[in-house]
């Protein structure tokens, strides 16, 4: 069995299970699988798989303290009605570029493909224990409705989600608010969305806090990807998309693919990092950012300097400046040196940055940074739609256009696979007005009945459904009482 440990402290080690169940370790840290690079997958075999199957196959390796069976039984809870697509995560050839859809699922975000999943993991793994979890969650958008869907009416399994108030999209905003569940409460912050993270890190940390919730038969854990079980199931799409590509004779057997992947938290392109771990053939790890680019500049200077303005954008997903999910790759590139990844951490907290050394730095060789400005998100939605018939969503568009700037700049022919992380139709104001000017002042829901005939692809059910969904959840609360707004609930 191979045990979880703690990216700031090596001795606070655990099973895959409790690694969920508590979703950062008490220490403060992010849960890491050392023996990462030990794991040789068959990627013939999994040539042969469902995206199901491959799933098991593949968490059977990363997540060891559960049975086959737990894994089967959680795999097909997850997946087997919740998506719109039979292989979950398709790719479609647009243009020069393979764009890998992840958003068949149920809200029509990525986080679907892992919030679907992990509930399960988390539900399986609280059956040894006489504890019951309350998940908190900060969001920017996508990650508070996957997460409501995915724990809606879970036994065992309160939810509580912290998104900053008129700083998502309208579709965002509505999926979140007309969420039915009795175990779920939704919470508008006077803040962004690091203010939304800090605050349930805090949250996390407090001991005091900690122990009123264990003499209440409560433990926090997380649906963001700082919770490994969120990570995991993210692996699980690359190396399917690769091994769809080698399947299909796209790709000759050992022939790397680039990834490109529109990024916030880092853990959607830390993911695809791992399968590369893992074996997988890539060659680049292209990192889109928007006009937040302190990942771009973090790659281009080895300075993470979350120091800056927080810029809002439309692609609202990538609104960060603290990516927490940069931590785990620090600790990597550190050596594995838990000491030296608390003290850049610190420095994150205490003074808003820290500075590679000469030595981690020399160890990114297998990212490159990008980024792209508004106007530039904008231009790409409608070049690829003039040129393609296919529509994006202003968070692809990103990547796209990062991409496209990266082959100009470089020449590099190798094949490429997009991540694209969201439906058009959860930003269509934006989609729409980019495609032509005309559409702009038209209602959300109109400009939605457009985005239908202009893409030929029919309204997903989770956006039709939420036009005349009653508000449930209005609440908004400062920055400063969202721990008191948990007490409250609780009956602290």
């Amino acid at each position: 069995m191979n045990d979880y440990i703690s990216t700031r402290d090596a001795h606070q080690s655990v099973s895959s299970k409790q690694a969920i169940l508590n979703g950062m370790s008490p220490d403060g840290g992010l849960y890491v699988l050392p023996t990462l690079d030990q794991i040789h997958l068959d990627l013939s075999l999994i040539c042969t798989m469902s995206y199901k199957e491959n799933a098991v196959y593949i968490l059977s390796h990363l997540l060891t303290d559960y049975t086959k069976e737990e894994l089967e039984a959680c795999v097909e809870n997850a997946y087997a009605n919740s998506f719109s697509k039979q292989e979950i995560t398709p790719i479609k050839k647009v243009d020069d570029v393979y764009v890998l859809e992840l958003f068949h699922g149920p809200t029509c975000a990525f986080k679907d493909v892992a919030l679907t999943l992990l509930p399960q993991l988390m539900s399986c793994a609280l059956k040894s224990t006489s504890q019951k979890a309350l998940i908190l969650t900060a969001t920017s958008g996508d990650t508070g409705k996957a997460a409501l869907s995915g724990f809606c009416d879970v036994e065992n399994i309160g939810i509580n989600v912290f998104y900053p108030y008129k700083k998502v999209s309208a579709i965002q905003y509505r999926q979140m608010v007309t969420q039915k569940g009795k175990n779920v409460n939704v919470f508008g912050i006077q803040g962004n969305f690091d203010d939304a993270q800090s605050g349930v890190k805090a949250m996390f940390n407090n001991k005091e806090l900690a122990a009123a919730m264990d003499a209440k038969g409560y433990q926090f854990s997380s649906a963001n990807s700082i919770n490994i079980g969120r990570l995991v199931p993210q692996v699980v799409y690359y190396v399917y998309a690769y091994t769809r590509l080698l399947g299909s004779g796209t790709v000759a057997e050992g022939e790397p693919v680039n990834f490109v992947v529109p990024t916030g938290n880092f853990g959607n392109i830390l993911a695809a990092f791992y399968a590369k771990n893992m074996g997988i053939p890539v060659g680049k790890l292209i990192c889109a950012s928007n006009e937040n680019k302190v990942l771009y500049d973090f790659f281009d200077t080895g300075i993470y300097d979350r120091n800056r303005e927080f810029v809002l954008t439309s692609s609202p997903s990538m609104d960060i400046l603290i990516s927490s999910n940069l931590e785990r790759l620090i600790y990597r590139i550190a050596g594995e040196d838990a000491a030296k990844t608390k003290e850049m951490m610190d420095a994150l907290s205490a003074d808003g940055k820290y500075t590679l050394t000469e030595e981690m730095k020399a160890q990114l060789a297998d990212f490159v940074g990008g980024w792209a400005s508004e106007e530039k998100t904008a231009a790409e939605i409608k070049r690829v739609y003039d040129a393609t018939g296919y529509v994006m969503d202003t968070h692809t568009a990103v990547a796209s256009a990062v991409y496209k700037e990266y082959k100009d700049r470089t020449g590099d022919e190798t094949k490429t696979v997009i991540a694209s992380t969201a439906s058009p139709y959860k930003f269509a104001t934006s989609v729409m007005t980019a495609i032509d000017a005309k559409y702009e002042g038209m209602d959300d829901f109109a400009l939605i009945d457009e985005l239908s005939k202009v893409s030929g692809v029919s309204i997903p059910q989770a956006v039709e459904e939420i036009r005349s969904a009653p508000v449930l959840h209005d609440t908004v609360c400062e920055t400063a009482d969202m721990q008191k707004t948990v007490e409250t609930i609780l009956g602290l």
